[in-house]
């Protein structure tokens, strides 16, 4: 398997490329015969790791969000879910891939799925469209969400996109009307609903299935109003400087935590979500859990309160 290795980290890189050199010849010569070296060189991998993602700034944090090693949600069904059925299409026009959603236990609770997927090759990631999702996506996240408060199902949503699909079929069908509706949805749901931001949340494409009673974000996830390359192109007619819009819009983790735009942030393994998926998915289940069971002990009246109060105070009561 090919990695796909980002500019600031090619010291590991290049670490990791010596590791596999020498468990080569570790294998020709004999079992052992570089043990000690190989473990010297891990531990110093270790570090590097720790030492580049501890001072990544919001740029590079942007394209860790977007790593494409990074889980996607398949990946979060598969490690998390139990028993997932599948259930497509909008009841109104078609089925949207890049948005989807069903059945299934996490953690032995019955619980209704949402989340956008991005796909990981070519031949997926032209099926679900890059995760910009259209609006029979919107539509099919509504109709999901009232069969969640039909059945009193808590909602987990998992949000991944560069922002909905601007085209102009989508337009012609209702885009904003629909990302409204979604979002509305999320506001009015009497079940508990916890969104996760695993990667880039942008713009309404966002929002209109993360408008939660717990708003949790990875580490190294970023979650704005428009992508850094659109505020650039906006504020100086220039999309060269992503890396200047990225730092004022404050769209790390970090920086959403100090104003209440996001409720918790969840801890990724050393080197990104990208260098052990299989951890990662489980940091993001054990927060998921934490938070889902103090959730479940709250009525319906007291879900409509927490969610309205908490958008509420966004920009209000918290530092800007």
């Amino acid at each position: 398997m090919v990695h796909h290795y980002l500019e600031f980290e090619r010291p590991i890189a290049e670490l990791e490329g010596k590791i596999e050199e020498l468990s080569k010849l570790s294998e020709s010569a004999g079992a052992g015969a570089f043990d000690g070296e190989i473990d010297a060189l891990r531990r110093r991998l270790d570090d590097l790791r720790r030492e580049a993602y501890g001072k990544l700034d919001p740029w590079q944090k942007t394209q860790v969000a977007r790593h494409p090693e990074r889980p996607h949600f398949v990946d979060f069904l598969a490690g998390l879910i139990d028993e997932f059925v599948e259930l497509r299409g909008d009841r109104k026009f078609a089925d949207d891939q890049a948005i989807l959603g069903g059945l299934g236990r996490f953690r032995g609770v019955p619980v209704l799925l949402i989340g956008q997927e991005k796909g990981h090759d070519t031949t997926t990631r032209l099926k679900h469209n890059f995760g910009m999702a259209r609006p029979e996506g919107y539509r099919k996240a509504v109709r999901l969400m009232d069969m969640a408060e039909q059945f009193n199902l808590p909602v987990l949503s998992f949000v991944d996109t560069a922002g909905a699909y601007p085209g102009l079929g989508a337009e012609e069908r209702g885009q904003a009307e629909a990302i409204a509706r979604g979002t509305e949805r999320c506001l009015t749901l009497k079940t508990p609903m916890i969104a996760t931001v695993t990667g880039e949340g942008m713009s309404g494409g966002a929002i209109g299935i993360a408008a939660a009673n717990r708003v949790l974000i990875m580490e190294h996830g970023i979650y704005s109003v428009i992508s850094p390359e659109g505020a650039a192109s906006i504020l100086w007619r220039d999309g060269a400087r992503a890396r200047d819009a990225a730092t004022q819009m404050h769209i790390t983790a970090q920086d959403l935590i100090k104003t209440g735009v996001v409720d918790r942030i969840i801890d990724e393994p050393p080197g990104g979500a990208h260098s052990d998926p299989e951890a990662a998915i489980r940091l993001v289940g054990d927060v998921i859990e934490d938070e889902l069971k103090l959730l479940l002990n709250l009525s319906p009246e007291q879900l409509l309160a927490q969610r309205a109060e908490r958008y509420y105070a966004i920009g209000r009561t918290s530092p800007v």
